[in-house]
């Protein structure tokens, strides 16, 4: 498989150019520290160790973690890559300055999960993970539990996991079972059994932080009884140092269908030590603010996993040579034209890019509501970003990542039958990305947040706000006729889709009123559509951005003419899905519900 290089000019350009982030930092605390030197200066940093010390490890990573009476081993090289990144201070960029971190924007941080999530996606999870804790513990967590955990896992020398699965419930957390029983000393006994928990158990760190839900003996039934608990893997000693062994085990690790490199743990608490995070029963409100810093990681891993098979398929389709030009010999001096001279090859490769280059644009634009959200100066900035973000987050996750399967599987389609041999690396990003349309929640999951809960319950205002956003950028094409002809159709495109989204939305909350069961039939189109629409705004801006740079003479002109290039290819050849799913949302619900549950008994 050819080297990966991390595409850093597209960082560049997101950030100080097409969504102008210097903006929004003004109303960050910590922001004016990330200038766009600053930003290139820590960017082409990420990128030299996300080239050198990640990527050579990916494939070779594949070859997973392994299981001995409890100890995990992590694949050759995966340790001292994570001594270098800890020694260089990556895990530390924005964390709390009180508590060793550097109190940079949050977004800065999520752009260097991308590009070390397409170096090497199971090695990136394991600090990837641990961001997560810290957003929790730094919402919720007492002075004392911030002043024991929080530096460490900030410095990096102890990573975080979330514990949430059970193997009786998933996304269903009402039906946990895990106890968690008080303590005369003002901790908790814990007992239960957790599944699928990424990075749940490794070698690379000298502790890990459980962050666990689990229910009290009091706790009111359903999810309204959980309770979120810290549960180390060693318990602290006073100087802060690892103590003793807490009753945390790790039963096996899953045998999974990729990201083979990192240790997905089956953990047994049996009476762990646990200390209480925020309120009692109130568990499932705190680990939101986790789920919300996940959910966006996650979606940044379609963008990843977009990029990085774009970049093996398109230097194979440059060098594979396969039959002639449908439209004339491109290669004269070879027995056969090179495969990209071929239409679906290219449809293939400009598909990958579009995906890779708009779902990082959709990232990048949400993660500013991340940095107000954590650090805005006035808490109307705050609690608005919140709401922003709620709305931003499961469109990311559910869209995005299915888009990055769909990405990796080109990969393995322009290889042809190459693409199923395993030395080529393309059917291990395929398999890599499946995972991330699954947890999280799936996008099934995702769906009836985003209609439910963000949408219908929300009273259509985060729809309209995120809509208005979309027209008023739009006017300033068409009505007040800035920018080119090619501005001024994209503009009108986004102006008919953003109507279309917000009809959407009605016609779903009517189908709802007669029939409750057409919500759940018309979600994930619903979020496919929101998706599509989300993506083509950032390639309008990336795109009017683009053609002014241009016009003006400045930036890199092939740079820009390819960014135009791939916008236009979205708009023409990739937004026309968004009809199929607008027409599939008002289908006939009785071809989906008529038919009684026996009729899917395949025995």
């Amino acid at each position: 498989m050819s080297d990966f290089k991390v595409p850093l000019q597209d960082y560049l350009f997101l950030f100080n150019d097409a969504l102008d982030m210097q903006a929004n930092y003004q109303n960050v605390e910590g922001g004016e520290e990330a200038t766009p030197d600053m930003l290139e200066a820590i960017f082409t940093e990420a990128a030299k160790f996300s080239d050198i010390e990640l990527a050579p490890l990916y494939q070779s990573g594949d070859i997973g973690c392994t299981w001995d009476d409890g100890v995990v081993t992590t694949p050759a090289g995966f340790k001292e890559a994570y001594a270098k990144y800890i020694e260089a201070g990556w895990t530390s960029l924005s964390g709390s300055p009180e508590m060793g971190g550097q109190g940079l924007p949050s977004s800065i941080s999520s752009a260097i999960n991308e590009m070390i999530t397409s170096a090497n996606w199971a090695w990136a999870m394991y600090p990837g993970l641990s961001e997560g804790a810290i957003a929790t513990l730094e919402d919720h967590g007492t002075d004392e539990q911030k002043q024991t955990y929080l530096t460490k896992l900030i410095g990096g020398s102890w990573s975080g996991t979330m514990c949430l699965t059970e193997p009786h419930c998933g996304t269903d957390l009402g039906q946990m079972k895990t106890k968690a029983v008080p303590n005369k000393d003002g901790s908790y006994k814990v007992n239960g059994t957790k599944i699928f928990i990424s990075a749940g158990e490794h070698d690379l760190t000298d502790n890990i932080v459980h962050i666990v839900l689990a229910k009290l003996p009091d706790a009111p039934a359903g999810t309204k009884g959980i309770s979120l608990f810290i549960i180390p893997k060693f318990l602290p000693a006073e100087d802060g140092s690892v103590g003793e062994r807490n009753g945390v085990r790790c039963g096996s690790i899953e045998h999974k269908m990729g990201i083979h490199g990192n240790g997905t743990a089956v953990l047994n608490f049996d009476d762990a030590t646990g200390f209480l995070i925020g309120e009692p029963h109130d568990g499932l409100s705190a680990m939101f603010t986790y789920m919300n810093v996940a959910r966006i990681g996650t979606a940044s891993q379609g963008s990843a996993a977009a990029e990085r098979s774009y970049q093996g398929a398109s230097k194979y389709a440059r060098e594979r040579l396969a039959m002639r030009s449908l439209s004339g010999v491109k290669n004269p001096d070879g027995p056969a034209d090179p495969i990209v001279s071929h239409p679906d090859v290219r449809r293939m490769l400009l598909t990958q890019r579009a995906i890779a280059e708009g779902g990082r644009a959709m990232v990048t634009y949400a993660s500013q509501f991340a940095d107000l959200y954590v650090g805005g100066k006035t808490q109307q900035s705050r609690d608005e970003a919140e709401e922003r973000l709620g709305f931003c987050t499961p469109i990311l996750k559910g869209f995005i990542t299915e888009l990055g399967v769909v990405a990796a599987n080109h990969g393995v389609q322009v290889f042809g039958g190459h693409g199923y041999i395993k030395e080529w690396g393309m059917e291990q990003i395929l398999r890599d990305s499946r995972i991330a349309t699954l947890y999280e929640g799936t996008t099934g999951i995702q769906a009836l947040d985003l209609v439910g809960r963000k949408v219908l319950l929300d009273r259509f205002k985060q729809l309209k706000i995120f809509t208005g956003e979309m027209l008023s950028f739009a006017a300033q094409s068409l009505v007040w006729r800035k920018g080119s002809k090619a501005d001024r159709k994209q503009a009108w495109t986004l102006t008919k889709l953003a109507l279309k989204w917000r009809f959407l939305g009605y016609r779903l909350a009517m189908q709802g009123k007669k029939n409750p069961d057409a919500v759940g039939a018309g979600s994930v189109d619903f979020l496919m559509f929101s998706g599509y629409a989300f993506m083509a705004f950032m390639w309008a801006k990336m795109s009017t951005v683009a053609r002014a740079q241009i016009k003006a003479g400045e930036g890199d002109k092939k740079f820009l003419e390819e960014k135009l290039h791939t916008a236009a290819f979205f708009f023409e050849r990739m937004l026309p899905q968004a009809d199929v799913h607008a027409k599939t949302i008002g289908a006939n619900l009785d071809s989906v519900m008529a038919m009684p549950v026996d009729y899917f008994d395949a025995s």
